[in-house]
C-alpha cells in the first residue's frame, strides 16, 4: 500500500504544475519541426474553401462544388492512413517529399481543368489524386512529439502538446479559409489553389529536411528488435474515435459550405470566410485555455463533455438568419470542438503502440476529412435545392449520431493492458495511466 501512495504522489503533483506552453516549446529540437510544420499545414485549411468558390464560379452549382471537394475529400480519408502506416515503418521523409511534389502537380491540374471548362466528370477524376496525395504534416507533428516527449520525466507535457497542435490547427483554419476567400474572390478564382500548392510543396519540403526528430522507421529495425507491427485500425478505442472524429469534419464542412450558400443568400459575397475564421477562432482560443488547465477528470470523460456541448451548440445553427448570430453561436461551436479534439488525440498516445501512432493520428485526420466530404457534399445539394438553412441540419445529425456511438463505446477508450507495453518487443515501453 505504501508503494501505491508514493508512486501516486508524485503523479498527482507532477499533474498539478503542468508544464505550460512556454517549457513545451524549450523542448530539445521542438522549434526545428514546429516552424516548419505550421507552414507545411497551412494549405490544407485552404484546400477546400478553393476547391468549393472555383468549381462554384466555373459550373454556377454549389452542389457541383461541393461534390468535387468531397470526392478529394474521400480520397483522403482512403489514402491518409495508408501514408501514416507507411511513414511509421520507412520514415517521414520518404513519404513526405514525393507526396508533397505529387499534391502540388495535382492541384495545378484540377485548377487548370476546372478554368477549362471542362465537364464534371473530368473534374471528379482530377480530384482523386489532389485528394490521395494530401501531406499528412499534422499526424507526423503530433509523432514527433509523442517520440520526443514520450520519455521518464516529460510525460505532463504530453497533454499541453495535444493542446498546441489542436490550437496550431485552428489556428491554420483560422487564416485558412480567409486567405482562400479572399484570393479567389479579389484575385482570381483559381488563386486559392495556386497558392495552396506553392505554399504545401515549400512547407512540406522544409519539414521533410528536419530529420534529427523524425521518429524512428520501425521498418527498419533489425530483426533482434522482433518489432509487431499493429494496425492502428485494429485497436477499438481508435474506431471510436475514428467515429467520434467523423462528426467533428462534418461540422467543418457542413459551415463551410452552409455559411458560402448563406452570404449568396444575404447578398454579402465573403463574409462566409469571415464567419468561418470566427467559428475557427473560438476553436483555438478554447485550445489555448484548454491545454494551460491541469485537468482532474480523464481525456476519456472530457472527450465526451465536449462533443456533448459541441452537439448541442450545432443543433441551433439551422435555425440562424443573421450575420451577428453566426458569429456569436459559431464561437460556441468552436469553443467545444477544442476540448474534443485535443482529448481524443491525447488518448491515442495511451491507445495506440509507438510502431502505429501516426497511422492512428492519419485515421482521425482521415476522419475529419471523411466527414468533411460527406458534409460538404449533402449540405451543397440541400442548400441548392432549398436553403442555407437547410445545409446546417447535417452538423446537427452528423454531432448526434457520433455522440450516441461515443457514450455506448466509451468503455473501448480505456487502455486494455495497464502498466505493461502495449505491443510486445516494440522496445518502446508506454506507461498506461488509468484516469
Amino acid at each position: 500500500m505504501s508503494t501505491v501512495n508514493s508512486t501516486s504522489a508524485p503523479q498527482a503533483s507532477a499533474t498539478a504544475a503542468r508544464p505550460g506552453y512556454g517549457q513545451l516549446l524549450r523542448t530539445p529540437g521542438a522549434l526545428s519541426f514546429v516552424l516548419p510544420g505550421f507552414a507545411a499545414r497551412q494549405p490544407f485549411a485552404m484546400l477546400t474553401m478553393s476547391i468549393v468558390l472555383l468549381v462554384q464560379h466555373t459550373t454556377g452549382s454549389l452542389g457541383s462544388a461541393g461534390a468535387v471537394s468531397a470526392v478529394a475529400g474521400i480520397s483522403m480519408a482512403l489514402c491518409a492512413p495508408q501514408t501514416g502506416k507507411l511513414a511509421d515503418r520507412y520514415g517521414q521523409r520518404a513519404v513526405l517529399i514525393p507526396g508533397v511534389v505529387v499534391h502540388a502537380v495535382s492541384v495545378i491540374l484540377l485548377a487548370g481543368l476546372a478554368l477549362a471548362d471542362l465537364p464534371l466528370w473530368a473534374l471528379f477524376l482530377a480530384a482523386v489524386p489532389v485528394g490521395a496525395s494530401v501531406p499528412q504534416v499534422g499526424p507526423m507533428v503530433r509523432a514527433r512529439w509523442v517520440s520526443v516527449l514520450d520519455r521518464p520525466g516529460r510525460s505532463p507535457l504530453l497533454p499541453t502538446a495535444a493542446a498546441f497542435e489542436s490550437v496550431t490547427d485552428e489556428f491554420t483554419f483560422v487564416v485558412g479559409p480567409v486567405l482562400a476567400t479572399a484570393l479567389c474572390t479579389w484575385v482570381h478564382p483559381g488563386a486559392g489553389l495556386a497558392a495552396e500548392a506553392v505554399l504545401i510543396l515549400a512547407g512540406g519540403l522544409l519539414f521533410a529536411a528536419q530529420r534529427g526528430t523524425q521518429p524512428k522507421a520501425h521498418g527498419l529495425a533489425d530483426e533482434h528488435a522482433r518489432v509487431e507491427h499493429v494496425s492502428a485500425l485494429s485497436i477499438p478505442g481508435v474506431r471510436v474515435l475514428a467515429v467520434a472524429f467523423l462528426g467533428i469534419g462534418a461540422v467543418f464542412g457542413g459551415m463551410q459550405v452552409a455559411l458560402t450558400a448563406f452570404a449568396e443568400e444575404i447578398g454579402q459575397a465573403g463574409v462566409n470566410g469571415l464567419l468561418y475564421g470566427i467559428f475557427a477562432a473560438g476553436n483555438m482560443l478554447a485550445g489555448i485555455t484548454f491545454g494551460a488547465i491541469a485537468w482532474k477528470v480523464g481525456p476519456q470523460r472530457r472527450l465526451i463533455l465536449g462533443y456533448t456541448g459541441l452537439a448541442i451548440a450545432a443543433s441551433t445553427l439551422w435555425m440562424l438568419h443573421s450575420v451577428a448570430l453566426f458569429a456569436i453561436v459559431g464561437v460556441v461551436v468552436g469553443v467545444c470542438i477544442a476540448p474534443a479534439m485535443i482529448s481524443g488525440f491525447t488518448l491515442v498516445g495511451s491507445l495506440v503502440p509507438a510502431s502505429a501512432r501516426t497511422e492512428a493520428f492519419t485515421w482521425l485526420t482521415g476522419a475529419i476529412a471523411l466527414g468533411q466530404a460527406g458534409a460538404v457534399t449533402i449540405a451543397g445539394r440541400l442548400a441548392d435545392e432549398r436553403s442555407a438553412s437547410a445545409g446546417f441540419l447535417v452538423p446537427l445529425v452528423a454531432t448526434a449520431l457520433a455522440l450516441a456511438t461515443l457514450v455506448a463505446l466509451r468503455s473501448r477508450l480505456h487502455p486494455t493492458s495497464r502498466g505493461r507495453t502495449v505491443a510486445r518487443g516494440v522496445g518502446h515501453r508506454i506507461p498506461v495511466a488509468v484516469d
